[in-house]
């Protein structure tokens, strides 16, 4: 696996994964980050170091369409077409799906062997997360009292 620095899309994994979105209808592109986010919960206590790769990925392009969202897609690493609306249940999953990614047991959480790569790589890790756990946004309408 090349990977050229720490973000969610800097390896031939992650870049392979955002190739296989192209040309994919809305629900399509839904499945195939349920997916990823599947495969790591199914994992247990070991994460497979690719299917962390996708997570991460994943969790990155959810995270990206929060309104608000600190999390930007450079043009160059995401997909060429804008993202689908994507449910609610997807930032769940994709939540905790990073959460596992960063348990000792993730391979490619052990992985990252230098350790300003390895602050860096959990750094980017948090800023998503923190991007996930943004609340929604409360629609409830305040009543004024004169």
């Amino acid at each position: 696996m090349g990977t050229w620095g720490t973000g969610p899309f800097d390896s031939d994994l992650a870049a392979d994964f955002i190739d296989e979105l192209e040309g994919l209808a809305p629900e399509q592109i839904i499945d195939v980050l349920r997916r990823a986010f599947q495969r790591v919960a199914n994992s247990g206590a070991r994460v497979d170091g690719g299917d962390g790769v996708e997570a991460v990925a994943a969790a990155a392009l959810v995270a990206s369409t929060i309104p608000n969202s600190r999390i930007v897609i450079d043009s160059e690493d995401g997909p060429r077409e804008p993202l689908p609306e994507l449910p609610a249940s997807l930032r769940a999953l994709a939540r905790q799906s990073l959460h596992d990614v960063l348990q000792d047991g993730s391979e490619l959480a052990t992985s990252w062997v230098d350790g300003a790569d390895a602050d860096q790589w959990r750094q980017e890790m948090h800023q998503i997360l923190q991007a996930l756990d943004t609340p929604a946004v409360n629609r409830r309408r305040h009543r004024c009292r004169g």
